[in-house]
């Protein structure tokens, strides 16, 4: 029998991957946002996916509403991907970024209690709760949060454990390091650099503004971190898993090689913004993914630098070329035109 899923945030980059595996394994996916009638879903559209799946408005901040949700739809299995995703966003708005991953997460923890389901809890949780990391981080190494949405993804990781021990609810939290692709929202730094380089190389005389280029993160490629985040559901107990690739890149580099696409040196078209630099910015975060290699038999296809080669590629429309994917259906995941 198909087994049903309900995507919390699924209008994401992520959500938009992560309906398109559990479809082709077969699942009737529902996907939720707060108003799903005007939501243009075009990360869904953009897989020719939207048409698959069944589209509900949910408030995660209303209790009643998640819990109608849930008994309506009784999910196998729920997925959070829900909330602010934004680090720099997070500082101007914090309490809007807490409710919406903390409170949040707390709301579905309580309906799933409440209503005694025997539905399968995922919570995307991140990467950016250790804080600041010298030696890779495992699964437990403490947290040491740096920003507000660092705090609520914290808070939520936490409750999810909390939950899983008092009322023995198969609840697990996937600690998601930075993942890409080309269906991220323009907000984020990849895409910036991206787009500068794009319309540089097409004859722009712009200068690219950025922040602190010393900061080295763990960049991974979306679609993998979809396939984790299954793995982990499909385990025969809930636990918690560090998805990363387990290598670490500055921000430097990510510019260098997103500029080398276009023959471009990044130094001639890149001046630093003391105004971009955060209050509190975490330097280095390195991860240690071992052990959802070793029980879940999961590992990261792709890192930096094919990654980025792989995001100028499908937003230029050309040829992806041999790429380190499984079964070479790396192109099914590009959308041939990402300038919608």
């Amino acid at each position: 029998m198909s087994r049903t899923a309900l995507i919390f945030g699924i209008s994401g980059q992520t959500g938009a991957y992560l309906t398109h595996l559990l479809l082709s394994k077969g699942y009737r996916v529902i996907g939720t946002s707060r108003d799903a009638e005007v939501n243009n879903f075009v990360n869904l559209m953009r897989l020719n996916i939207r048409h698959r799946v069944d589209l509900r408005s949910v408030s995660l901040l209303d209790f009643r509403s998640v819990l109608a949700t849930i008994q309506s739809v009784a999910p196998d299995e729920i997925y959070n991907l829900a909330g602010q995703s934004s680090v720099a966003l997070s500082f101007d708005n914090p309490a809007e970024t807490f409710e919406s991953i903390a409170m949040s997460t707390l709301n579905i923890l309580e309906c799933l209690r409440f209503d005694k389901s025997s539905a399968r809890l995922f919570n995307a949780t991140s990467s950016d709760c250790f804080g600041h990391t010298d030696l890779p981080a495992t699964e437990c190494t403490a947290f040491r949060p740096q920003s507000p949405y660092a705090m609520a993804k914290a808070a939520a990781f936490w409750s999810v454990a909390s939950y899983r021990n008092a009322y023995t609810l198969f609840a697990s939290n996937g600690i998601l390091s930075n993942h890409e692709s080309p269906l991220r929202a323009n907000r984020f730094v990849t895409r910036k650099v991206l787009l500068a380089a794009c319309r540089i190389a097409g004859g722009s005389n712009e200068r690219l503004k950025m922040g602190d280029l010393t900061v080295e993160r763990d960049w991974g490629w979306a679609p993998d971190y979809a396939e984790a985040m299954w793995r982990i559901m499909s385990h025969e107990t809930p636990s918690d898993f560090i998805v990363a690739t387990g290598k670490v890149s500055s921000l430097e580099m990510f510019v260098d090689t997103i500029f080398r696409q276009f023959g471009l040196d990044w130094r001639a078209h890149v001046d630093l913004d003391k105004k971009l630099f955060r209050p509190s910015e975490i330097r280095r975060v390195a991860l240690d993914p071992s052990r959802i290699a070793a029980t879940l038999g999961w590992s990261a296809h792709i890192a930096m630098p094919d990654l980025a080669r792989m995001l100028v590629a499908a937003e230029c429309n050309t040829d992806l070329g041999p790429l380190p994917w499984q079964d070479g259906k790396v192109a099914d995941l590009v959308p041939p035109d990402n300038r919608a």
